[in-house]
């Protein structure tokens, strides 16, 4: 199915293009600097993720209208394991020790990150006429609200994140 995009979805599809190429960028050198082993995998994974969603928007940008069934499936799968890696990790209490300290540092800059994708995502669906489109921006906005999600759960068991 071919896409004619106006000019306003074809410059927000840019723009997020932009955020996602930060998110790769962001999680690759955050993997490299993470000191856990299970943080690194998840950064990488994530990486991954917004790699998929930056082609997904290039296919957007070159007319096509994506069919988001299968990828939706495997990243709720990814995000799924996941979250049972960061839930068997050992929670450390409200402390965080400075050995996490890098770690937890590193997790609040994607946290941040993700936070300021997914409302970035949310303000540009609304602006797309084609409900197919509309579809695959908010399949996307929620692989970025489980990354964000999978981050939180990981800074939760391991003493990081403590909401009052």
């Amino acid at each position: 199915m071919t896409a004619q995009l106006t000019q306003k979805e074809r410059t927000l599809l840019q723009d997020l293009q932009k955020h996602e190429e930060v998110c790769i960028k962001k999680y690759q050198e955050n993997a490299a600097k993470a000191k856990d082993p299970a943080l690194k995998q998840l950064f990488l994974q994530h990486a991954d993720h917004e790699q998929m969603h930056y082609q997904t928007l290039a296919q957007i940008l070159n007319g096509q209208t994506p069919t988001m069934n299968q990828p939706a499936q495997q990243g709720q799968q990814q995000g799924g394991n996941q979250q049972q890696m960061g839930q068997q990790q050992n929670f450390t209490g409200g402390q965080v020790n400075l050995g996490n300290e890098q770690d937890a540092y590193l997790c609040n800059d994607l946290l941040m990150a993700e936070k300021y994708v997914s409302g970035t995502y949310d303000t540009a669906i609304f602006e797309f006429r084609d409900s197919n489109i509309r579809q695959a921006l908010n399949h996307i906005q929620k692989e970025e609200q489980q990354h964000g999600e999978d981050i939180y759960k990981y800074m939760a068991s391991h003493g990081m994140y403590n909401p009052q």
